[in-house]
């Protein structure tokens, strides 16, 4: 005999966009810090902006695999394509950076260039995600869970 669970439609929503928000969040966070820290250093604390900014983003890289883990085998697909898609983006975007940061800040505007680099191909198109799955249909699910 099964049980019966259903999944309410805003569950399924707030799942679709989990990755996407905690990861706009963090970056955020991120930039917000390495600001900070630019403001508050001089030349013998030149490690302070990357000190404070690192954290947070080495966190949410440790956290997002739990995250991306749960959801991946969401009973609804379009979570799982959410999901899939904001895991995508977010480790090509961090994966790309780490490879390459040390080059770009060298370029004039230093660690500046990294960070908008960041900004500007993550948190746009996470957000515009996030915008998607608000406008879905989501309705709820019914899953049956054997004994």
């Amino acid at each position: 005999m099964a049980d019966a669970h259903t999944l309410s439609a805003a569950s399924c929503k707030r799942s679709a966009r989990l990755f996407n928000l905690l990861a706009v969040g963090t970056t955020l966070l991120s930039v917000s810090l390495f600001s900070l820290g630019q403001t508050m250093t001089d030349k013998k604390m030149a490690f302070l902006p990357m000190a404070m900014s690192l954290p947070p983003i080495m966190i949410w890289l440790a956290a997002s695999i739990f995250v991306y883990a749960a959801i991946a085998h969401h009973p609804d697909l379009r979570v799982r394509h959410y999901n899939k898609w904001a895991g995508y983006r977010y480790y090509g975007i961090v994966g790309a950076l780490t490879i390459l940061a040390n080059d770009l800040a060298r370029l004039p505007g230093g660690w500046w260039v990294v960070w908008g680099l960041f900004l500007a191909a993550l948190v746009p198109w996470s957000l515009w995600d996030v915008w998607r799955a608000g406008k879905e249909d989501w309705r709820d699910i019914t899953v049956e869970a054997a004994k």
